[in-house]
Order: structure tokens, then sequence, then C-alpha cells
């Protein structure tokens, strides 16, 4: 059944035209790659999924983008209530300063109005199973969540999405600020994350997109050239600009 369906979508920047008439679905329970050089529009569709485009400035669109039945651009649809439905990892590992490890996790479900310690408590240590954190942090959940290593910080943003349960989790080039084995952990827990979410990465790293997804979208100049099952895609592509761009001749 499809959890997210983008319908004719087009995006600016001012008078700059980063996304050109883009219609694609992702099923629940996948995980979908976005790929394709620098500047081609994946950082900017991501954004849309979440209306974080728009806080952009000269950022606007056109278009429907569907998330589970409803359409997040229709008048009247509250933006701060499609972000708390769609987590957001980015590049770049980013605890909020200030706040312990505990707190980084707590802060979307306080938001949303949970105050009692038990439940607070109770949905913190799940997130963090969930991002295989729990055993590293158990005991030093109150440490700033900058304490803790480049890759453990990102797995603590990821947790800090999943505990307001959202269907989807964005992630913009999630691993390209680690090392080899935090990039393995991230990819291993995108494997798992999927029996509970959708997932559409964002990534630079063409082997990366191969292994852990199901759907890959390949982004050109603003425009979706292919979107179709991973292995499909890899192994026999249907555009030559495809073609041409994971064998390594351009890009």
């Amino acid at each position: 059944m499809e959890l997210i369906a983008v319908k004719n979508l087009s995006a600016w920047f001012g008078e700059f035209q980063a996304l050109k008439n883009i219609s694609l679905v992702a099923e629940r329970h996948e995980v979908v790659a976005l790929i394709g050089p620098s500047g081609c529009g994946k950082s900017t569709f991501v954004r849309c999924l979440n209306r974080l485009h728009e806080e952009v400035p000269g950022g606007h669109l056109q278009g429907e983008v569907w998330l589970d039945g409803q359409n997040i651009y229709a008048p009247g649809v509250d933006p701060v209530n499609v972000r708390r439905g769609v987590g957001m990892v980015f590049q770049k590992p980013n605890p909020f300063p200030g706040m312990s490890i505990f707190e980084n996790v707590s802060v979307g479900l306080r938001l949303a109005g949970i105050s009692k310690r038990a439940v607070l408590a109770e949905k913190v240590e799940q997130a963090l199973r969930q991002a295989v954190l729990w055993d590293e942090v158990k005991d030093v959940l109150k440490r700033p969540g900058t304490s803790l290593s480049g890759g453990q910080q990102q797995r603590l943003c990821i947790a800090r999405a999943l505990a307001v349960e959202p269907p989807v989790i964005l992630m913009d080039e999630p691993t390209s600020a680690l090392d080899p084995i935090s990039t393995a952990k991230i990819e291993e827990l995108i494997q798992e994350l999927k029996e509970r979410v959708t997932v559409v990465i964002v990534t630079h790293n063409m082997q990366q997109a191969a292994r852990i997804s199901d759907r890959t979208a390949f982004f050109l100049l603003g425009e979706l050239v292919e979107y179709g099952k991973t292995d499909q895609v890899f192994t026999q592509p249907q555009d030559e600009r495809t073609e041409r761009y994971i064998t390594g001749r351009f890009g």
C-alpha cells in the first residue's frame, strides 16, 4: 500500500527551478534511495516531503505530496504537524546543544504534550533501542548529546526522529560525515528500520544505494530520469543517462 505519492511536483528557489514535474510513489516499509550528481535536486525533493523547502527564502513549489492519504500542501494543513509525522536526519549529526542524551530524544515527545516522566522514559528507551544505541548510553543518559562520537550522534538523531513514531523518516546523506564502521552501523540500522517506517535516503554512494534500498530514483538536472526497483535500475537501467551515471561515465 502506498504511503507517499508525489504528483507533478516542481520546486523553485526564486527564479531558479530546482525540480521539474516529479511524480513517484513509495510503499510502506520500503527504503527509497535518491541518487544523482550534486545539485540535481535530491535534497530539495526530500525537503518538499516535510514542507521544509518553503522555509528557504524564495522557496516555493507546485504539485501535490500525499502522505498516508493526505495532501500535505492542501489549504489549512499545518506544516508543523506535517513535520511531526515525517522525521528528518541530516548530513551532519546535529544533537541539540545544551541538552542531555535523554532530553535530545524526548524533546519531540514533550512538544507533543507528553510530560509524565515514566512515559517519557519508556519511549526514550524504545527509540534508543530502535536506533541500536541503548546499550551504549543507558548509563550516561544525563551526559550532553554532543559528548558522543560522530556515529553515535547520528544514531541519537535517528532515535530523536523515531521517538514520535513517524511513518516516514527522511535522511539526507546521513553517513557522508562518518567513518566506515559507523557507516556500516547506520546501514544495518536502516535495514531494520524499514520494518517500522518508510525511509527515503539521499546518498552520493551508489554502492550504499544498491546495498540498502528497495527502490532507487535517479535525479539529473532537476528531473526524475528513472525510478524503479533497485536491482533493475542498477542492472537493467531503462535510460541511457542512468547507465552512464551508474557506470561512472559522468557525475
